[in-house]
């Protein structure tokens, strides 16, 4: 059996390029990146409906703290009941505790400056979080992996050469 979870039939609201899912293992709610519509869907258990509730941005596209731009990678952080978002466009990852109005800044800028350095994200991709809070990030333009200690702003590569994309077991093209 098919159940239409999130999406649409004709003349519903509509996921404009879903890319990211994650679980609330709690409630089994599942929330959903739509990306090009800049915000966070979430569906509730046990999917009666295929309408979604915006928990997260959906207030185009921005870099304000109240916008998400092209989010993308997701991750719910039951500790703090909030999302781990990767908001490519913004070059940063960000939280945002579900019944909030705006993010707080995780990793990258907070003003949609990309960069190399250490403290710098380039179109993040996708984001975890470890049971100690640390944090990883795929960091598409970057072409590595970045390590962020709980708390820390600092990240380390492990993965990848920052900057230098490949298809070889060092280099990473667009994590």
């Amino acid at each position: 059996m098919v159940f239409l979870i999130a999406g649409c039939t004709f003349g519903r609201p509509e996921l404009y390029y879903p890319s990211g899912i994650t679980l609330n293992p709690k409630t089994g709610d599942i929330y959903v990146s739509d990306s090009s519509n800049n915000r966070i869907m979430q569906y509730r258990y046990p999917y009666e409906s295929s309408w979604g509730t915006v928990v997260a941005g959906g207030n185009g596209y921005g870099y304000n703290n109240t916008q998400l731009s092209n989010p993308v990678g997701l991750y719910f952080d039951s500790s703090t009941n909030s999302l781990l978002i990767a908001n490519k466009d913004a070059h940063n990852i960000v939280r945002w505790v579900l019944g909030a109005s705006n993010w707080t800044l995780v990793a990258g800028s907070n003003n949609g400056i990309q960069g190399t350095t250490s403290t710098l994200l380039s179109f993040p991709n996708d984001v975890i979080l470890d049971s100690m809070g640390n944090i990883y990030v795929a960091d598409g333009g970057n072409s590595r992996v970045q390590f962020f200690l709980a708390g820390q702003s600092n990240g380390t590569t492990i993965a990848g050469v920052t900057a230098t994309p490949g298809g070889n077991a060092i280099l990473l093209s667009s994590p």
